[in-house]
């Protein structure tokens, strides 16, 4: 049993949960949860090693170890210390970060321009893959995608379809011939008279300071979820919701 902190595997994922820096150096994430890592290994992605502690699910660390994973046991002390919640799961992996690649000819595109806030990101990654998303392009100044909140939140989304940071004028040529929307409170048109059912790319802008020039410029038409007048906007994961399961209701 490891009991260390000082420990090289322990302090890996220590970095890896806390420093983008270094999950971009190692080439590494760290997921937590029988759930996300159950969803990693049957979707492909083998862990380089797992940790568990001996309260963790019994059948499940059977499962990993029949699968032939490296896993190894930890104690409680250590399992607080390399988790990123308050109640740790009991099981914790490390694995290669993925290498996500843009699909040929995408026809449904997200664009998260400027999103910072981990918890949205995960929670729009999630509803993304639910609504069929091709694949989520992101803004060089969004918060990093493996962060551990998006991981928790995205509850694999990120396995589940490609996840690409990228420049404007790259996501330009990636949108090229599709109608691209900006989320906008203000916009000119209803999203539920938008039409969605061609090739679409929504812009969804950022929770503090709403889209960037470079989205603005990029953007055909802006999009608007009529609201109560005592309700000044929407939270930026509930807006994507909306409108992507629009476009997915008209591409039904």
């Amino acid at each position: 049993m490891i009991t260390s902190l000082q420990n090289p595997r322990v302090k890996l994922i220590y970095a890896l949960q806390n420093r983008a820096k270094a999950r971009r150096k190692e080439r590494k994430i760290v997921l937590e949860g029988p759930r996300l890592i159950r969803d990693a290994c049957e979707l492909g992605h083998a862990p380089k090693f797992v940790f568990h502690t001996s309260d963790a699910d019994e059948a499940f660390v059977e499962w990993l170890t029949a699968q032939g994973v490296d896993i190894a046991p930890v104690d409680e002390a250590v399992m607080r210390h390399i988790s990123d919640t308050q109640q740790p799961q009991g099981v914790i992996g490390v694995f290669p970060l993925p290498v996500p690649e843009i699909p040929p000819s995408p026809t449904h595109v997200l664009i998260l321009d400027g999103l910072r806030d981990p918890g949205n990101m995960g929670t729009i990654l999630r509803t993304a893959a639910a609504a069929g998303v091709d694949v989520v392009l992101l803004s060089s100044d969004c918060v990093d995608p493996y962060n551990p909140k998006v991981l928790r939140g995205g509850m694999g989304a990120h396995f589940r379809l490609p996840v690409i940071q990228a420049s404007w004028s790259r996501i330009g040529e990636i949108c090229a011939g599709l109608r691209v929307y900006l989320a906008d409170g203000d916009g000119a048109v209803r999203y539920d008279t938008a039409d969605w059912s061609s090739g679409w790319a929504l812009i969804i802008g950022s929770e503090a300071h709403g889209a960037s020039d470079d989205a603005a410029q990029l953007a055909d038409a802006h999009v608007a979820i009529p609201l109560a007048s005592a309700v000044e906007s929407l939270n930026a994961a509930v807006a994507a919701a909306v409108l992507l399961f629009e476009a997915r209701r008209q591409n039904q």
